[in-house]
């Protein structure tokens, strides 16, 4: 007695769908903004080089003169950012059109190769003075690079550095379907800003900087195009 074979359905799956999708990617991007800030305010007097809104009040505690908070420290990371959401736009119009992991992937390679040379900086020279203004520099035209990339995936409710429209979407919208994600949200940053604060405390910078390094670098070469 012959059995008949039933045909297999071909997987519609396509190159660009192979990966970690990108809410997951999202999140731990989300967990490394934590890790950052966590170096940058509490290891680098006072300022943000991954939240550009607590950024812009520190910049007027500075400017107000506030102990404990510096004018060219916070410009310095104003601008980086600036510049790097300015490269990372200019990435996007030129990537974008094509396989959009691609595109994630290489400007994630590019993000961990910037925290990759924090890293040797914060453990070459952790005392030097100018070591606090190329660490500002570096990791905030990293996060500009990051943030001008996400902004254009438009992944609803996962900026990655930012949770106030998170949060508002939490209390104002109720139960949804992206309550989890909101809330995975919410603890990623809250998870990596405690982590970066125990990792300062006990070892330094270097150490910091090197964890981001390696979880973003692990995602530029898992990360899909799909959410």
């Amino acid at each position: 007695m012959s059995t008949q074979s039933t045909p297999s359905t071909p997987s519609t799956e396509t190159p660009t769908d192979r990966g970690l999708r990108l809410v997951p990617v999202l999140l731990a991007l989300t967990l490394v903004s934590g890790l950052i800030d966590a170096v940058s305010y509490l290891g680098l007097g006072h300022v943000f080089t991954a939240n550009m809104t607590g950024n812009v009040v520190v910049l007027g505690f500075a400017a107000a003169g506030a102990p404990g908070f510096s004018v060219p420290h916070t410009l310095t990371s104003l601008v980086a950012f600036a510049i790097g959401a300015a490269t990372g736009g200019r990435i996007a119009q030129r990537l974008g059109r094509g396989p959009r992991r691609t595109w994630v992937r290489r400007t994630l390679a590019a993000e961990a190769l910037l925290l990759a040379a924090s890293t040797v900086v914060a453990l070459a020279a952790p005392d030097d003075t100018a070591t606090v203004y190329t660490l500002i520099a570096v990791t905030a035209f990293a996060m500009g690079l990051r943030n001008a990339t996400v902004r254009k995936l438009g992944v609803a409710d996962l900026t990655t550095t930012v949770l106030t429209m998170t949060l508002t979407g939490l209390a104002a919208d109720g139960p949804g379907t992206r309550r989890v994600r909101r809330t995975a949200a919410v603890g990623a940053m809250i998870a990596g800003a405690a982590l970066g604060a125990w990792l300062v405390g006990d070892h330094g910078l270097g150490v910091p900087l090197l964890v981001s390094t390696v979880l973003v670098g692990v995602l530029a070469v898992t990360a899909s195009g799909r959410e």
